[in-house]
């Protein structure tokens, strides 16, 4: 099965005429992304993959580097002040958005109060510690806070710190034309098909960025991604499958990139979002919700699913983070679970349903999961949908559990504060304990790593009695790339970054 990347074979070979009249070939990079981005914009989007898209075609506040140290994007200077509720930046001169729109501290000030106020705005708890912005001078912005907050430069480095051009973005559909500062800007999308990129020829910085065009092509099935790179089709693929790293290894035309993993694969249960609140045992008492973590065996799932290369998980924070808790991974016990079932009056089996994305190895680790709850008291339904749709779905409330994953960030706030919090913006199951609440606002509060870990020790060890999200394991984004990619560098956030990417013939 060959994807439509085929159409695209033909692009690399365009002939354009450059400056001196001689004739140049047209340089595209062809990107097959494991899902089909949801809306491309910063504000609202969800998925892993727009990230991808995003990284391209939004400049940032600031970024990280391979260390996951902050360094400058936009911003080229920043200070805190005495107190730490002011953070100053001291923006890049010289920048300008794709249609020609100037950059500037009025510009800052626009995106950060949009991510505060937009409906639907998925950034709103990540930057909730931001009171005001004033705009000191045309290149100085300073964010007033309502309390010392660790996590925002962090937060800045992603889609909270992502600039949009105003003038667009205020008249204009966001998602279905994004018009930001970066190397590449927005040239067209197929939904489920292909987003493609053009290189911005008034980027502020051009020398690292060597493509004329970045074509990036969903392709859900990962052998299929594959298949595709190894055809010549695709010159680099997100998220291969554990089962397929031996077969690139061997492949001399291809080399494998594993980053640190950051991420994690939950499933999340619905306690109290939707229409109408749920009233299944599920969301009405977590001895329900434990029974269905222990009926999993995340050891055998990580053997069965991916060749024992991932690492299991009861919690958001891996293994290499300094925040990680060390509390053992649960061993599954199935006569513990009938009894909790038992106890809170639950006749077996259960019929509970979880909505899964439409991708194999998410749709393999649910059935896997499937089978071993059948055994534990639960019969439990799958639906497979497109990512997209699923993103939909745990937004509105629409489920009772689902498989969901998160690509993982530098700073431990963001891989908890928006699922867990009760004002949460990713918090899809409504979970709400105001203890937990206390405590991930005060590690907001709180520069001191020991002070900040011993605050989120009280929240894991909270968790695992609430069980309103069961961790299943931390899952290492792997790419493969052809050999033709030079320059190509993995960072621990598991995205895309093209400076100094190129592509031989």
């Amino acid at each position: 099965m060959k994807i439509c990347a085929r159409f695209f074979l033909g692009l690399s070979g365009l002939i354009l005429l450059g400056a001196s009249g001689i004739a140049q070939a047209e340089t595209v990079l062809r990107v097959g992304l494991s899902s089909d981005p949801d809306q491309l914009d910063p504000a609202t989007s969800r998925s892993y993959t727009g990230r991808f898209v995003f990284n391209a075609l939004c400049d940032r506040l600031v970024d990280i580097d391979a260390h996951l140290d902050i360094v400058p994007g936009l911003a080229t200077q920043w200070s805190w002040s005495a107190d730490n509720k002011a953070l100053t930046l001291r923006l890049r001169q010289g920048v300008v958005f794709h249609d020609g729109e100037k950059f500037d501290a009025a510009a800052v000030k626009y995106n950060i109060e949009r991510d505060l106020t937009l409906p639907g705005s998925t950034r709103k708890s990540e930057i909730s510690s931001v009171s005001s912005v004033e705009v000191v001078d045309p290149y100085t912005v300073v964010l007033h806070l309502k309390n010392p907050d660790a996590a925002l430069l962090s937060q800045l480095t992603d889609r909270a710190g992502a600039m949009l051009a105003p003038g667009a973005t205020a008249k204009g559909n966001v998602a279905a034309h994004p018009v930001c500062s970066g190397p590449y800007q927005f040239d067209s999308r197929v939904q489920q098909d292909r987003i493609v990129l053009t290189k911005f020829n008034q980027y502020w910085n051009p020398k690292p960025y060597h493509f004329d065009r970045v074509v990036f092509l969903p392709v859900p099935d990962a052998s299929v991604r594959l298949a595709n790179l190894r055809a010549g089709d695709l010159d680099l693929i997100d998220w291969v499958s554990a089962s397929d790293v031996g077969t690139v290894t061997s492949d001399s035309h291809l080399t494998l990139a594993k980053p640190t993993p950051l991420g994690y694969m939950s499933v999340v249960f619905n306690i109290g979002n939707g229409q109408n609140k749920p009233t299944s045992p599920l969301a009405a008492d977590a001895r329900v919700r434990q029974a269905f973590s222990l009926g999993i065996d995340r050891q055998a799932l990580n053997q069965v699913v991916f060749a024992g290369q991932y690492t299991p998980a009861n919690q958001p924070f891996t293994d290499a983070s300094p925040y990680h808790v060390p509390l053992p991974i649960p061993s599954r016990d199935v006569a513990k679970a009938k009894a909790l079932l038992a106890s809170a009056g639950v006749t077996s089996p259960l019929h509970v349903t979880m909505v899964v994305p439409n991708e194999p190895v998410a749709q393999q680790v649910a059935q896997v999961i499937q089978s071993m709850e059948a055994e534990a008291g639960f019969d439990v339904s799958l639906q497979m949908t497109e990512h997209a749709t699923l993103l939909s779905r745990l937004s509105s409330g629409d489920f009772q559990l689902a498989l969901s994953s998160w690509s993982g960030r530098p700073d431990p706030d963001g891989d908890i504060y928006s699922f867990i919090s009760s004002h949460g913006a990713l918090n899809d199951g409504r979970y709400s304990n105001e203890q937990v609440d206390k405590w991930l606002l005060a590690a907001r509060q709180i520069n001191n790593q020991d002070q900040r870990k011993a605050l989120y020790t009280n929240v894991v060890r909270q968790l695992q009695i609430d069980m309103p999200v069961a961790y299943l394991y931390f899952e290492p984004r792997i790419f493969a790339i052809s050999a033709k990619v030079k320059g190509f560098v993995p960072y621990p956030d598991a995205l895309l970054r093209l400076a100094d990417v190129t592509l031989s013939q």
